[in-house]
Protein backbone atom coordinates (compact mmCIF):
# COMPACT_ATOMS: atom_id res chain seq x y z
CA UNK A 1 0.00 0.00 0.00
CA UNK A 2 2.82 2.32 0.85
CA UNK A 3 4.38 1.59 -2.52
CA UNK A 4 1.12 2.44 -4.29
CA UNK A 5 0.80 5.77 -2.50
CA UNK A 6 4.41 6.47 -3.18
CA UNK A 7 3.86 5.74 -6.88
CA UNK A 8 0.87 8.04 -6.98
CA UNK A 9 2.83 10.83 -5.36
CA UNK A 10 5.70 10.36 -7.75
CA UNK A 11 3.22 10.35 -10.69
CA UNK A 12 1.58 13.58 -9.51
CA UNK A 13 4.94 15.20 -9.13
CA UNK A 14 5.96 14.13 -12.61
CA UNK A 15 2.67 15.48 -14.04
CA UNK A 16 3.08 18.73 -12.14
CA UNK A 17 6.65 19.07 -13.33
CA UNK A 18 5.66 18.34 -16.91
CA UNK A 19 2.72 20.78 -16.72
CA UNK A 20 4.90 23.44 -15.23
CA UNK A 21 7.52 22.82 -17.86
CA UNK A 22 4.87 23.06 -20.57
CA UNK A 23 3.43 26.27 -19.10
CA UNK A 24 6.93 27.76 -18.83
CA UNK A 25 7.68 26.62 -22.35
CA UNK A 26 4.66 28.43 -23.72
CA UNK A 27 5.53 31.46 -21.61
CA UNK A 28 9.04 31.49 -23.08
CA UNK A 29 7.45 31.06 -26.56
CA UNK A 30 5.17 34.06 -26.07
CA UNK A 31 8.10 36.20 -24.94
CA UNK A 32 9.01 36.76 -28.61
CA UNK A 33 5.52 36.60 -30.09
CA UNK A 34 2.08 37.92 -29.24
CA UNK A 35 0.25 36.05 -26.55
CA UNK A 36 -2.52 33.58 -27.02
CA UNK A 37 -5.89 34.84 -28.38
CA UNK A 38 -4.56 38.31 -29.31
CA UNK A 39 -6.31 40.37 -32.03
CA UNK A 40 -5.16 43.77 -33.29
CA UNK A 41 -7.20 45.88 -35.73
CA UNK A 42 -9.07 42.74 -36.77
CA UNK A 43 -5.93 40.62 -37.40
CA UNK A 44 -5.24 37.40 -35.43
CA UNK A 45 -1.79 37.87 -33.90
CA UNK A 46 -1.25 34.83 -31.65
CA UNK A 47 2.26 33.44 -32.05
CA UNK A 48 3.24 36.12 -34.57
CA UNK A 49 6.16 38.45 -34.27
CA UNK A 50 5.96 42.26 -34.35
CA UNK A 51 7.43 42.25 -37.87
CA UNK A 52 4.85 39.74 -39.13
CA UNK A 53 1.92 41.67 -37.69
CA UNK A 54 3.41 44.95 -38.94
CA UNK A 55 3.45 43.55 -42.49
CA UNK A 56 -0.17 42.40 -42.27
CA UNK A 57 -1.41 45.68 -40.83
CA UNK A 58 0.51 47.71 -43.41
CA UNK A 59 -1.01 45.75 -46.28
CA UNK A 60 -4.52 46.56 -45.08
CA UNK A 61 -3.85 50.22 -44.25
CA UNK A 62 -4.65 53.03 -46.65
CA UNK A 63 -4.50 56.80 -46.29
CA UNK A 64 -4.85 58.95 -49.35
CA UNK A 65 -4.74 62.66 -49.93
CA UNK A 66 -6.08 65.32 -47.55
CA UNK A 67 -8.96 67.52 -48.78
CA UNK A 68 -8.88 71.06 -47.40
CA UNK A 69 -12.08 73.18 -47.39
CA UNK A 70 -11.50 76.92 -47.43
CA UNK A 71 -13.74 79.79 -46.31
CA UNK A 72 -15.92 79.51 -49.41
CA UNK A 73 -16.32 75.75 -49.10
CA UNK A 74 -14.06 75.14 -52.09
CA UNK A 75 -11.87 72.02 -52.06
CA UNK A 76 -8.09 71.90 -52.25
CA UNK A 77 -5.96 68.74 -52.12
CA UNK A 78 -2.71 68.02 -50.32
CA UNK A 79 -1.05 65.05 -52.03
CA UNK A 80 0.68 62.79 -49.51
CA UNK A 81 3.04 61.64 -52.23
CA UNK A 82 4.53 65.14 -52.39
CA UNK A 83 5.33 65.33 -48.69
CA UNK A 84 7.10 61.99 -48.29
CA UNK A 85 4.28 60.53 -46.22
CA UNK A 86 4.99 57.10 -44.69
CA UNK A 87 3.69 54.98 -41.83
CA UNK A 88 4.81 52.04 -39.74
CA UNK A 89 3.10 50.03 -36.97
CA UNK A 90 6.31 48.61 -35.49
CA UNK A 91 6.67 51.09 -32.61
CA UNK A 92 3.00 50.80 -31.65
CA UNK A 93 3.11 47.02 -31.90
CA UNK A 94 6.29 46.79 -29.82
CA UNK A 95 4.77 48.99 -27.14
CA UNK A 96 1.63 46.89 -27.07
CA UNK A 97 3.64 43.67 -27.09
CA UNK A 98 5.67 44.88 -24.12
CA UNK A 99 2.46 45.40 -22.16
CA UNK A 100 1.68 41.69 -22.41
CA UNK A 101 2.99 39.42 -19.61
CA UNK A 102 3.99 36.10 -21.28
CA UNK A 103 3.59 34.28 -17.97
CA UNK A 104 -0.09 35.24 -17.83
CA UNK A 105 -0.98 33.84 -21.23
CA UNK A 106 -3.36 31.42 -19.55
CA UNK A 107 -5.73 34.33 -18.80
CA UNK A 108 -6.41 34.59 -22.52
CA UNK A 109 -7.88 31.10 -22.54
CA UNK A 110 -11.01 32.59 -21.06
CA UNK A 111 -11.17 35.90 -23.00
CA UNK A 112 -9.58 37.30 -26.12
CA UNK A 113 -7.70 40.58 -26.28
CA UNK A 114 -8.97 42.60 -29.23
CA UNK A 115 -7.17 45.92 -29.75
CA UNK A 116 -8.99 47.81 -32.48
CA UNK A 117 -7.47 51.28 -32.32
CA UNK A 118 -3.78 50.69 -32.84
CA UNK A 119 -2.44 53.50 -35.06
CA UNK A 120 0.80 53.59 -37.00
CA UNK A 121 3.64 56.01 -36.46
CA UNK A 122 3.36 58.73 -39.12
CA UNK A 123 6.29 60.45 -40.72
CA UNK A 124 6.49 63.10 -43.44
CA UNK A 125 8.67 65.94 -44.64
CA UNK A 126 7.50 68.97 -42.65
CA UNK A 127 9.24 71.44 -44.93
CA UNK A 128 7.59 69.86 -47.95
CA UNK A 129 4.17 70.05 -46.26
CA UNK A 130 4.65 73.74 -45.44
CA UNK A 131 5.57 74.38 -49.06
CA UNK A 132 2.50 72.51 -50.36
CA UNK A 133 0.19 74.39 -47.98
CA UNK A 134 1.69 77.76 -48.92
CA UNK A 135 1.10 76.97 -52.60
CA UNK A 136 -2.66 76.48 -52.15
CA UNK A 137 -4.70 79.11 -53.97
CA UNK A 138 -6.38 80.61 -50.91
CA UNK A 139 -2.99 80.86 -49.17
CA UNK A 140 -1.49 82.69 -52.16
CA UNK A 141 -4.45 85.06 -52.22
CA UNK A 142 -4.07 85.72 -48.50
CA UNK A 143 -0.38 86.51 -49.02
CA UNK A 144 -1.31 89.28 -51.46
CA UNK A 145 -4.43 90.39 -49.62
CA UNK A 146 -5.96 93.26 -51.56
CA UNK A 147 -6.86 95.56 -48.69
CA UNK A 148 -7.04 96.06 -44.97
CA UNK A 149 -9.67 98.75 -45.52
CA UNK A 150 -13.35 98.79 -44.70
CA UNK A 151 -15.19 100.59 -47.52
CA UNK A 152 -18.40 100.68 -49.54
CA UNK A 153 -17.92 100.14 -53.26
CA UNK A 154 -20.30 100.31 -56.21
CA UNK A 155 -20.42 97.32 -58.58
CA UNK A 156 -22.60 96.18 -61.46
CA UNK A 157 -24.80 94.34 -58.96
CA UNK A 158 -25.13 97.25 -56.53
CA UNK A 159 -23.13 98.60 -53.64
CA UNK A 160 -21.10 96.05 -51.70
CA UNK A 161 -19.06 96.15 -48.52
CA UNK A 162 -15.34 95.54 -48.85
CA UNK A 163 -14.21 94.50 -45.39
CA UNK A 164 -10.55 93.65 -45.28
CA UNK A 165 -10.75 93.12 -41.51
CA UNK A 166 -13.43 90.45 -41.55
CA UNK A 167 -12.58 86.74 -41.42
CA UNK A 168 -8.92 87.15 -42.29
CA UNK A 169 -6.94 83.96 -42.86
CA UNK A 170 -4.22 83.20 -40.31
CA UNK A 171 -1.51 81.26 -42.23
CA UNK A 172 0.24 80.01 -39.10
CA UNK A 173 -2.95 78.43 -37.78
CA UNK A 174 -3.63 76.93 -41.21
CA UNK A 175 -0.21 75.24 -41.26
CA UNK A 176 -0.74 73.82 -37.77
CA UNK A 177 -4.29 72.61 -38.49
CA UNK A 178 -3.30 70.87 -41.73
CA UNK A 179 -0.27 69.26 -40.10
CA UNK A 180 -2.49 67.94 -37.31
CA UNK A 181 -4.96 66.58 -39.88
CA UNK A 182 -2.14 64.77 -41.70
CA UNK A 183 -0.82 63.32 -38.45
CA UNK A 184 -4.34 62.25 -37.49
CA UNK A 185 -4.82 60.79 -40.98
CA UNK A 186 -8.04 62.77 -41.41
CA UNK A 187 -9.56 62.66 -44.93
CA UNK A 188 -10.91 66.22 -44.75
CA UNK A 189 -10.30 69.37 -42.76
CA UNK A 190 -12.61 72.41 -42.76
CA UNK A 191 -10.61 75.54 -42.08
CA UNK A 192 -13.70 77.50 -41.08
CA UNK A 193 -14.59 75.06 -38.32
CA UNK A 194 -10.94 74.85 -37.29
CA UNK A 195 -10.76 78.58 -36.48
CA UNK A 196 -8.35 79.57 -39.24
CA UNK A 197 -10.23 82.79 -40.01
CA UNK A 198 -10.37 85.66 -37.54
CA UNK A 199 -11.77 89.18 -37.35
CA UNK A 200 -9.19 91.93 -36.96
CA UNK A 201 -9.85 94.95 -34.70
CA UNK A 202 -11.66 97.98 -36.15
CA UNK A 203 -10.91 101.64 -35.55
CA UNK A 204 -13.58 104.34 -35.15
CA UNK A 205 -13.61 105.27 -38.84
CA UNK A 206 -14.11 101.64 -39.85
CA UNK A 207 -17.01 101.29 -37.43
CA UNK A 208 -18.64 104.39 -38.97
CA UNK A 209 -18.37 102.78 -42.43
CA UNK A 210 -20.04 99.62 -41.11
CA UNK A 211 -22.88 101.68 -39.63
CA UNK A 212 -23.37 103.45 -42.98
CA UNK A 213 -23.25 100.12 -44.80
CA UNK A 214 -26.17 98.81 -42.74
CA UNK A 215 -28.23 101.76 -44.02
CA UNK A 216 -27.08 101.22 -47.62
CA UNK A 217 -27.88 97.51 -47.44
CA UNK A 218 -31.37 98.22 -46.10
CA UNK A 219 -31.90 100.89 -48.79
CA UNK A 220 -30.96 98.41 -51.52
CA UNK A 221 -33.13 95.65 -50.07
CA UNK A 222 -36.15 96.50 -52.22
CA UNK A 223 -38.80 93.78 -52.29
CA UNK A 224 -40.93 95.15 -55.10
CA UNK A 225 -41.29 93.01 -58.22
CA UNK A 226 -42.86 94.43 -61.37
CA UNK A 227 -45.18 92.08 -63.23
CA UNK A 228 -45.32 92.97 -66.93
CA UNK A 229 -47.25 90.23 -68.66
CA UNK A 230 -45.20 87.08 -68.30
CA UNK A 231 -42.08 89.09 -67.46
CA UNK A 232 -41.06 89.73 -63.87
CA UNK A 233 -38.61 92.49 -63.01
CA UNK A 234 -37.34 92.38 -59.42
CA UNK A 235 -36.07 95.75 -58.24
CA UNK A 236 -32.81 94.33 -56.95
CA UNK A 237 -29.69 96.15 -55.81
CA UNK A 238 -28.38 96.53 -59.38
CA UNK A 239 -31.37 98.81 -60.08
CA UNK A 240 -31.89 100.46 -56.71
CA UNK A 241 -28.22 101.43 -56.36
CA UNK A 242 -28.92 104.17 -58.91
CA UNK A 243 -31.56 105.78 -56.69
CA UNK A 244 -29.28 107.18 -53.97
CA UNK A 245 -29.00 110.93 -53.66
CA UNK A 246 -25.26 111.64 -53.68
CA UNK A 247 -23.31 114.65 -52.46
CA UNK A 248 -21.08 116.72 -54.74
CA UNK A 249 -18.12 114.69 -53.54
CA UNK A 250 -19.83 111.41 -54.44
CA UNK A 251 -20.77 110.40 -50.89
CA UNK A 252 -24.20 109.37 -49.68
CA UNK A 253 -26.54 112.25 -48.82
CA UNK A 254 -28.31 111.98 -45.46
CA UNK A 255 -31.37 113.80 -44.19
CA UNK A 256 -31.63 115.53 -40.81
CA UNK A 257 -32.34 112.19 -39.11
CA UNK A 258 -29.34 110.51 -40.68
CA UNK A 259 -31.33 108.50 -43.21
CA UNK A 260 -30.36 107.97 -46.83
CA UNK A 261 -32.35 110.03 -49.33
CA UNK A 262 -33.91 108.54 -52.49
CA UNK A 263 -33.47 110.59 -55.67
CA UNK A 264 -36.95 111.22 -57.09
CA UNK A 265 -35.63 112.20 -60.51
CA UNK A 266 -33.72 108.94 -60.84
CA UNK A 267 -36.84 106.98 -59.93
CA UNK A 268 -38.72 108.98 -62.55
CA UNK A 269 -36.06 108.08 -65.11
CA UNK A 270 -36.38 104.41 -64.17
CA UNK A 271 -40.14 104.49 -64.83
CA UNK A 272 -39.49 106.26 -68.13
CA UNK A 273 -37.10 103.47 -69.10
CA UNK A 274 -39.69 100.88 -68.09
CA UNK A 275 -42.26 102.61 -70.30
CA UNK A 276 -39.84 102.80 -73.20
CA UNK A 277 -39.29 99.06 -73.02
CA UNK A 278 -42.85 97.90 -72.32
CA UNK A 279 -45.14 100.53 -73.89
CA UNK A 280 -46.48 99.00 -77.09
CA UNK A 281 -48.90 101.57 -78.55
CA UNK A 282 -47.75 102.39 -82.08
CA UNK A 283 -44.46 100.60 -81.64
CA UNK A 284 -43.02 97.97 -83.99
CA UNK A 285 -44.12 94.38 -83.52
CA UNK A 286 -42.82 91.23 -85.15
CA UNK A 287 -45.89 89.30 -86.30
CA UNK A 288 -46.11 85.82 -87.80
CA UNK A 289 -48.48 86.23 -90.75
CA UNK A 290 -50.70 83.40 -91.96
CA UNK A 291 -48.97 83.57 -95.34
CA UNK A 292 -45.87 82.11 -93.64
CA UNK A 293 -43.64 85.12 -93.18
CA UNK A 294 -42.80 87.37 -90.26
CA UNK A 295 -43.73 90.98 -90.87
CA UNK A 296 -42.92 94.10 -88.88
CA UNK A 297 -46.10 95.99 -88.06
CA UNK A 298 -45.89 99.58 -86.83
CA UNK A 299 -48.51 102.15 -85.89
CA UNK A 300 -52.01 101.67 -84.59
CA UNK A 301 -53.81 102.44 -81.36
CA UNK A 302 -53.80 99.05 -79.64
CA UNK A 303 -51.39 98.40 -76.80
CA UNK A 304 -50.23 99.29 -73.31
CA UNK A 305 -49.04 102.65 -72.11
CA UNK A 306 -47.72 103.10 -68.57
CA UNK A 307 -48.98 106.14 -66.67
CA UNK A 308 -45.53 107.45 -65.82
CA UNK A 309 -46.62 110.17 -63.38
CA UNK A 310 -48.87 107.87 -61.37
CA UNK A 311 -46.32 105.07 -61.37
CA UNK A 312 -43.47 107.34 -60.29
CA UNK A 313 -45.55 108.58 -57.35
CA UNK A 314 -46.41 105.01 -56.36
CA UNK A 315 -42.89 103.71 -56.57
CA UNK A 316 -41.37 106.60 -54.64
CA UNK A 317 -43.82 106.11 -51.78
CA UNK A 318 -43.70 102.30 -51.84
CA UNK A 319 -39.92 102.37 -51.79
CA UNK A 320 -39.80 104.77 -48.84
CA UNK A 321 -42.35 102.63 -47.00
CA UNK A 322 -40.24 99.51 -47.63
CA UNK A 323 -43.21 97.69 -49.10
CA UNK A 324 -42.96 94.12 -50.36
CA UNK A 325 -45.25 93.67 -53.35
CA UNK A 326 -45.70 92.22 -56.81
CA UNK A 327 -46.73 95.28 -58.78
CA UNK A 328 -48.64 95.64 -62.04
CA UNK A 329 -48.00 99.21 -63.20
CA UNK A 330 -50.65 101.88 -63.61
CA UNK A 331 -51.61 102.18 -67.28
CA UNK A 332 -53.07 105.20 -69.04
CA UNK A 333 -54.04 102.72 -71.76
CA UNK A 334 -54.25 98.99 -71.28
CA UNK A 335 -54.42 96.17 -73.82
CA UNK A 336 -55.94 92.75 -73.26
CA UNK A 337 -52.48 91.48 -72.34
CA UNK A 338 -49.48 93.15 -70.78
CA UNK A 339 -45.82 92.65 -71.56
CA UNK A 340 -44.11 92.75 -74.91
CA UNK A 341 -46.48 90.22 -76.52
CA UNK A 342 -49.77 92.01 -75.98
CA UNK A 343 -51.62 90.56 -78.99
CA UNK A 344 -52.01 87.08 -77.56
CA UNK A 345 -53.53 84.19 -79.49
CA UNK A 346 -57.00 85.63 -80.17
CA UNK A 347 -56.94 88.35 -82.82
CA UNK A 348 -58.09 89.52 -86.24
CA UNK A 349 -55.45 89.49 -88.97
CA UNK A 350 -55.97 91.57 -92.10
CA UNK A 351 -53.36 90.92 -94.77
CA UNK A 352 -53.71 93.98 -96.98
CA UNK A 353 -51.43 92.56 -99.66
CA UNK A 354 -53.20 89.21 -99.91
CA UNK A 355 -56.59 90.86 -99.28
CA UNK A 356 -57.47 88.24 -96.67
CA UNK A 357 -59.06 88.43 -93.23
CA UNK A 358 -58.42 85.75 -90.62
CA UNK A 359 -59.88 85.45 -87.16
CA UNK A 360 -57.91 83.36 -84.67
CA UNK A 361 -59.34 82.14 -81.36
CA UNK A 362 -56.77 80.70 -78.95
CA UNK A 363 -54.45 80.09 -81.88
CA UNK A 364 -57.03 78.37 -84.11
CA UNK A 365 -58.27 80.07 -87.27
CA UNK A 366 -62.10 80.05 -87.18
CA UNK A 367 -62.78 82.56 -89.98
CA UNK A 368 -60.88 82.90 -93.25
CA UNK A 369 -62.28 85.15 -95.97
CA UNK A 370 -61.19 87.39 -98.84
CA UNK A 371 -61.89 91.12 -98.38
CA UNK A 372 -61.60 94.42 -100.22
CA UNK A 373 -59.73 97.23 -98.46
CA UNK A 374 -59.00 100.89 -99.20
CA UNK A 375 -58.46 102.14 -102.75
CA UNK A 376 -54.72 102.70 -103.07
CA UNK A 377 -54.93 104.43 -106.46
CA UNK A 378 -56.90 107.23 -104.78
CA UNK A 379 -54.61 107.21 -101.74
CA UNK A 380 -57.33 105.78 -99.55
CA UNK A 381 -55.39 102.70 -98.58
CA UNK A 382 -56.35 101.05 -95.30
CA UNK A 383 -53.79 102.14 -92.67
CA UNK A 384 -51.30 99.63 -91.31
CA UNK A 385 -50.97 99.07 -87.60
CA UNK A 386 -52.21 97.11 -84.63
CA UNK A 387 -55.64 98.38 -83.64
CA UNK A 388 -58.62 96.83 -81.91
CA UNK A 389 -62.37 96.38 -82.14
CA UNK A 390 -63.63 99.30 -80.10
CA UNK A 391 -67.35 98.93 -80.79
CA UNK A 392 -70.00 96.62 -82.28
CA UNK A 393 -73.05 98.06 -84.02
CA UNK A 394 -75.78 96.90 -86.38
CA UNK A 395 -77.82 98.71 -89.01
CA UNK A 396 -75.50 101.65 -89.44
CA UNK A 397 -75.28 104.15 -92.29
CA UNK A 398 -71.64 104.94 -92.98
CA UNK A 399 -71.29 108.48 -94.25
CA UNK A 400 -68.57 110.45 -95.94
CA UNK A 401 -68.23 113.49 -98.17
CA UNK A 402 -69.45 111.62 -101.22
CA UNK A 403 -71.24 108.55 -99.89
CA UNK A 404 -73.79 107.16 -97.46
CA UNK A 405 -73.64 103.37 -97.25
CA UNK A 406 -76.07 101.33 -95.11
CA UNK A 407 -74.50 98.21 -93.48
CA UNK A 408 -75.91 95.51 -91.25
CA UNK A 409 -72.72 94.90 -89.22
CA UNK A 410 -70.18 97.49 -88.19
CA UNK A 411 -66.93 96.72 -86.29
CA UNK A 412 -64.80 99.88 -86.12
CA UNK A 413 -61.08 99.33 -85.42
CA UNK A 414 -59.49 102.80 -85.82
CA UNK A 415 -61.37 106.03 -86.22
CA UNK A 416 -63.84 105.71 -89.12
CA UNK A 417 -62.11 102.60 -90.44
CA UNK A 418 -63.80 99.32 -89.64
CA UNK A 419 -64.94 95.91 -90.79
CA UNK A 420 -68.41 95.74 -92.34
CA UNK A 421 -70.54 93.97 -94.90
CA UNK A 422 -70.79 95.46 -98.42
CA UNK A 423 -73.97 94.43 -100.16
CA UNK A 424 -72.92 96.34 -103.26
CA UNK A 425 -70.02 93.98 -103.90
CA UNK A 426 -70.19 90.60 -105.55
CA UNK A 427 -66.46 89.84 -105.60
CA UNK A 428 -63.71 90.03 -102.99
CA UNK A 429 -59.98 89.53 -102.83
CA UNK A 430 -57.41 89.76 -105.58
CA UNK A 431 -56.39 93.25 -106.67
CA UNK A 432 -59.80 94.90 -106.61
CA UNK A 433 -58.64 97.24 -103.83
CA UNK A 434 -56.03 98.92 -106.04
CA UNK A 435 -58.58 100.63 -108.30
CA UNK A 436 -62.02 99.84 -106.87
CA UNK A 437 -61.32 99.66 -103.19
CA UNK A 438 -63.16 101.24 -100.29
CA UNK A 439 -62.66 104.60 -98.62
CA UNK A 440 -60.42 102.75 -96.13
CA UNK A 441 -62.76 100.23 -94.51
CA UNK A 442 -62.50 96.45 -94.79
CA UNK A 443 -65.38 95.28 -96.99
CA UNK A 444 -66.21 91.71 -95.97
CA UNK A 445 -68.60 89.07 -97.34
CA UNK A 446 -71.90 89.07 -95.47
CA UNK A 447 -71.73 85.54 -94.03
CA UNK A 448 -68.19 86.07 -92.75
CA UNK A 449 -68.82 89.44 -91.10
CA UNK A 450 -72.07 88.14 -89.58
CA UNK A 451 -70.17 85.26 -87.95
CA UNK A 452 -67.35 87.54 -86.85
CA UNK A 453 -69.80 90.01 -85.31
CA UNK A 454 -71.44 87.24 -83.28
CA UNK A 455 -68.25 85.88 -81.71
CA UNK A 456 -65.66 88.66 -81.57
CA UNK A 457 -65.29 90.67 -78.36
CA UNK A 458 -64.69 94.37 -77.96
CA UNK A 459 -61.01 94.98 -77.34
CA UNK A 460 -59.84 92.19 -79.64
CA UNK A 461 -56.60 93.18 -81.44
CA UNK A 462 -56.76 93.76 -85.18
CA UNK A 463 -53.40 93.41 -86.95
CA UNK A 464 -53.33 95.18 -90.34
CA UNK A 465 -50.32 95.06 -92.64
CA UNK A 466 -49.20 94.94 -96.29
Amino acid sequence: MKNVLKGICIGCCVIALLSGAGYLGLSWYYMGEFSYNTWINGIYCTGKSVAEVNDELSQGFEYRDLTVLDQNGESHVISIDKIGFSFDFADSLTAYKNQQNPYLWIDNLFHETDYKQLKPRISYDKAALEKEVSALLFMREAAVRRTDEVKIQKTATGYVLINGRDQVLNPEIVQAVIAAAIEGMEPTVDLRAAGCYEDLPLDAKMRDVLALWNKVREFQDCRIVYQLGEDQLPLDASIVCEWFTLTDSGGFALDARGNLVPDEEKIRQFIAGLAEEYDTVGGPREFGATRGVTVTVTGGLYGNQIDQEAETAYLLQAFQDRRAATRTPEYSQQALYQGKDDIGSTYIEIDLTEQMLYYYVEGTCVIETPVVTGNTSLRRGTPEGVNFVYAKQTNRILRGEDYASPVDYWLPVIGAVGIHDASWRSQYGGEIYKTDGSHGCINTPYEAVEKLYDIVEIGTPCVMFY
